[in-house]
């Protein structure tokens, strides 16, 4: 604007000072010429014209934008970390194996199990109790319940101390002897499923192994994402040896496992430092923190408010192919509004030069302030036009 302005002082100086009679005519049309044709409405309509257009193609796809900041950083994004229960996974874990050790009623211990877990919000209790329930059990109550983030949980039922959880949390609570369970575990873990240790009564109980199956347009979405130039990164708080199964079945480039929230939050935080720029996809509550903490935070529409409070963006069907298409929209935006942001530089570059005047001396041209606001005005239709070719792009 200052620019311009001065270019418009400049203009009306030079034809007082050289112009033909009436000078002061000429020096004030052209330099009324040169303020109009330069009203900025192109670069106003630039910018928000694209993102509008950009966000309601993405909508259609369901792929929901919650700002254009979000849009805008996507475009730049080289690393993807990504969550897997609910997220490569279908997050309905199923209970597919129930393992006492010896002394103990296999009955009586998954009922035992359900009824603590009935208490618990994570996916994995779910499905222990969901199985308890197809087969009829009548669960108790809890007393004394107690959950430990990422750890496992602890209560009294029918007098009688049930633990579930991993083998370090066992063990924090005094539990020894797990060596033959963490055996038996292996085997289970290498399969892709998660093996769940139960104490009772001071004692090992057995193995409660559950499977969440992958999604089935998971490996279609990681083979997208890995075309698009990404680099994915799996953070889990589940076992190394599931983690590392279910990370070569859909060829992931690098596996984080038995990992806190924090820790995911610190993940996201050296992946930063290291130069990349990172995005986190997640659906769980223990994911917000890391979803914040990315530059683009992407959370599935089929998991928790509170990922998708803290996400910029979220995928409504929960399908990881949304991601794909959320960088193909937001390089297409952004593409887009470079278009529109040379245009309307160039449009001006060489429309003030003619309002000015300086083709006067040669070919004895004016420019009608009339007819630079109809200039201006296409401009802006030019924008506008070229923004709303974002419809019809293919994601």
């Amino acid at each position: 604007m200052p620019a311009v302005l001065a270019v418009s002082v400049i203009t009306f100086a030079v034809w007082m000072w050289l112009g033909p009679e009436p000078r002061l005519a000429h020096a004030t049309v052209n330099a009324v010429a040169v303020l109009i044709i330069a009203c900025p409405c192109a670069l106003g309509l630039a910018t928000p014209m694209s993102i509008m257009v950009g966000v309601g193609r993405g909508a259609q796809e369901g792929v929901l934008v919650k700002n254009a900041e979000a849009l805008e950083r996507l475009e730049k994004v080289t690393t993807l970390v990504v969550d897997k229960t609910g997220t490569l996974t279908e997050g309905k874990p199923k209970l597919v194996d129930v393992l006492p050790a010896g002394g103990f009623d296999a009955k009586e211990f998954l009922r035992l199990a359900a009824s603590l877990e009935q208490n618990s919000e994570h996916p994995l209790a779910a499905a222990i109790v969901q199985s308890a329930k197809e087969q009829s059990f009548n669960l108790e109550a809890v007393k004394d319940f107690r959950s430990v983030t990422a750890g496992g949980v602890v209560g009294r039922i029918a007098g009688r101390t049930v633990m579930i959880g991993k083998p370090d949390f066992l063990r924090n609570e005094k539990i020894s002897g797990l060596e033959s369970l963490e055996a038996t575990a292996v085997k289970l873990q290498e399969d892709g499923k998660t093996a769940m240790f139960v104490a009772i009564d001071g004692k090992p109980a057995g193995i409660l192994a559950v499977a969440d199956p992958i999604k089935s347009t998971t490996a279609e979405a990681i083979k997208e994402l890995h075309a698009l130039g990404l680099k994915l990164v799996m953070l889990t708080g589940d076992n190394r040896r599931t983690a590392d199964a279910v990370a070569k079945q859909l060829g992931l480039d690098a596996v984080q496992a038995e990992i806190e929230p924090a820790g995911k939050v610190a993940q996201v935080k050296k992946l930063r430092a290291e130069g990349k720029h990172v995005a986190m996809a997640g659906d769980g509550i223990n994911d917000a923190p890391a979803l914040s903490e990315a530059e683009v935070g992407i959370a599935m529409g089929t998991g928790t408010d509170v990922a998708m409070q803290s996400a910029g963006i979220t995928l409504v069907k929960g399908d990881l192919r949304g991601i794909a298409k959320a960088i193909r929209l937001s390089r297409a935006t952004l593409r887009n509004i470079r278009q529109n942001l040379i245009f309307a530089f160039l449009y001006n570059a060489l429309g003030i030069p003619v309002a000015a005047g300086v083709l006067y001396p040669f070919f004895g041209w004016l420019l009608s302030p009339i007819i630079a606001g109809a200039a201006m005005s296409l401009s802006s239709v030019s924008v506008i036009s070229n923004a709303l070719r974002l419809r019809k792009v293919k994601l």
